[in-house]
């Protein structure tokens, strides 16, 4: 899944980090899987952090003594299944497209 297009028009790395929560479907993550998500030195994803987090578009939370960021699910874009997306790559390939 990847973030709507209404939230699509901000910051690159911005960006990056709400696709990457998304793929994991609300089970949130770690800053340091973030980080690994995403291709990004540490104080460009400080300040994307900070910027959704003030925009309300993330949220932090204690999970087992760890720090867990998850997206707001009114963020979360409906889109294609893993295997739909798979199955038009496919194609792509194949054709060239």
């Amino acid at each position: 899944m990847r973030a709507k297009p209404e939230y699509r028009d901000r910051d690159e790395t911005e960006v990056s980090v709400l696709d990457a929560l998304a793929e994991h479907d609300g089970d949130g993550m770690t800053v340091l899987a973030i980080r690994t998500a995403v291709d990004a030195d540490i104080d460009s994803l400080e300040d994307a952090l900070s910027n959704l987090k003030s925009d309300a578009l993330i949220e932090v939370s204690t999970d087992g003594g760890r720090t867990v960021i998850s997206v707001e699910e009114f963020v979360v874009g409906p889109g294609e299944s893993k295997t739909e997306e798979d199955f038009f790559e496919q194609i792509r390939d194949r054709f060239s497209l």
